[in-house]
């Protein structure tokens, strides 16, 4: 009785038996746990990418947007050929809107072929008001100015410390309202005033004076020349200033532009306040002797024939034509001449991405982003095997997108953005080569919802993972050991 005692007494007192075979070091048990444990953190990790991915849901509903009636067009593109002189932004659509040479949202640099900037920004000013050009003068005027062309050009430029130049075409209509005006005050400033009936006073003598020369240019018959300081619109007058004739880093002629009206009395007037500040001997030149009124209407010449147009425009959600071309409300131009070629820096619609927004949508990229700057860094350039009067058309097919995040408590939106789709052809026409950017907006907008996975649900899985594995390898474990067990008895009952 007491050994029965004792042995029940043994049974409870004594620790949970643990298994031979997992108290026993093998070489198999050792291969099976490192596989074990491998397969574990390759299931961890991809638990892991799973739970850190962007899982989302894509839905096509009509266009509820709350951004308003209005859409901005941001853009920055470059003209190799057109001078910021009369580059214009103009934006039209099927309502009837016509906004014409936008300014207040546009700026404007000029560069040269290789789309370097070349100087500061240019602004429009006083160059797109309302010119004078006086009563029509039909009676016939003698040659006053001086007719200039390429061998002379240079020599009166050193020569005169100002040398003021009608740059004109024979067949442009402003040009030949101009030419009267432009003679006539060439004559009145050339022309002999009587003081008594022996002695005369010539106002400006080249000979004696040598202050001021006014000349004209054919552009028709020097083409070279007008290109050397580029004309692109006609008339175009220009002052040259002796001394500052050729800068040495561009190696071109440093000049302004005067955009005052055109009437005989007010060219006498601007041509008599820039000869005034200078010395009849030393030909030194004292700009604080010039009125503002005068000033204002002169302005630094483009030292290179190129521009760069930046900014934005504000337009209706409507199909629409956002139009970059030469435009003057008192100049002409040669079609044939003129090259829109230009290269596509930027153009997006809607709001600028700030580059904080850009960096947390770094996870959205293989969503979004792909084509709301489908133009840029595309460059179109006409080398002329197009022939002259081309037309540079792009067609844009813009659609809202809406990324809908739910990684917070509430449902808000993370980014709104227009992407589209881009199409460029180019066009002959009869009328002045433009560069349109012709756009059309979806009615309806594409929802991206985030579906984020919960925390508990990735606890779960690791979880499960670790266990399961755990689970497997302890049963492929007993079976193997079972196994190698069994033969042995096998061997050992045949050799017995």
């Amino acid at each position: 009785m007491d050994f029965y005692r004792c042995a029940i007494l043994s049974h409870y007192l004594n620790p949970l038996k643990i298994p031979r075979d997992l108290t026993e070091a093998s070489l198999s048990g050792a291969g099976l746990s490192i596989v074990a444990a491998l397969i574990m953190m390759l299931l961890f990790g991809m638990e892991l990418s799973s739970y850190l991915a962007v899982n989302t849901t894509t839905t096509v509903v009509v266009d509820k947007s709350a951004d308003g009636d209005f859409l901005r067009i941001h853009f920055n593109i470059s003209f190799p050929a057109l001078s910021c002189e009369f580059a214009s932004i103009d934006v039209s659509d099927v309502l009837g809107t016509n906004r014409l040479n936008i300014t207040k949202t546009v700026r404007k640099f000029p560069i040269d072929p290789h789309l370097k900037t070349t100087g500061e920004e240019f602004h429009s000013g006083h160059g797109s008001h309302h010119i004078n050009h006086g009563e029509e003068i039909k009676e016939e005027i003698p040659d006053g100015a001086v007719p200039l062309v390429s061998g002379s050009f240079d020599s009166f430029t050193k020569h005169f410390p100002l040398l003021i130049v009608n740059f004109n075409a024979p067949w442009c209509y402003w040009s030949n309202r101009l030419k009267p005006s432009w003679e006539k005050a060439a004559s009145i400033i050339y022309h002999k005033f009587a003081l008594d009936s022996s002695s005369y006073l010539i106002k400006y003598n080249p000979e004696t004076d040598g202050r001021v020369l006014l000349g004209s240019v054919d552009c028709t018959e020097e083409a070279e020349l007008c290109k050397r300081n580029h004309i692109q619109g006609y008339p175009s007058i220009r002052i040259f200033r002796k001394g500052s004739d050729l800068k040495e880093d561009h190696g071109h002629h440093e000049h302004e532009s005067y955009y005052g009206d055109r009437d005989t009395d007010s060219i006498v007037k601007m041509v008599d306040e820039l000869v005034a500040p200078i010395h009849p001997e030393t030909h030194k030149l004292d700009l604080d002797g010039i009125s503002n009124e005068t000033l204002k209407h002169l302005k630094k010449a483009p030292v290179t024939g190129g521009c760069r147009v930046e900014g934005y425009v504000r337009v209706k959600k409507v199909p629409g034509n956002l139009i970059i071309s030469a435009h003057s409300g008192a100049h002409s131009f040669d079609s044939s001449k003129m090259n829109m070629s230009h290269v596509v820096t930027h153009l997006s619609f809607g709001r600028m991405f700030s580059p904080r927004l850009l960096t947390d949508m770094r996870r959205l990229l293989p969503y979004i982003g792909q084509s709301h700057d489908k133009l840029d860094e595309k460059a179109f350039i006409n080398q002329h095997e197009f022939g002259a009067n081309v037309t540079i058309e792009h067609y844009l097919q813009v659609v809202k997108t809406e990324v809908i995040t739910r990684r917070t408590a509430q449902e808000h939106s993370l980014v709104e953005e227009y992407e589209y789709t881009a199409h460029s052809s180019i066009a002959q026409t009869y009328y002045l080569p433009v560069a349109k950017f012709h756009y059309e907006l979806s009615p309806m907008q594409i929802m991206i919802t985030e579906n984020p996975k919960s925390f508990s649900h990735f606890i779960t899985n690791l979880c499960a993972i670790i266990g399961g594995v755990f689970t497997v390898a302890g049963i492929l474990d007993s079976i193997f050991h079972n196994t190698i067990r069994l033969v042995k008895k096998v061997e050992l009952g045949k050799n017995f």
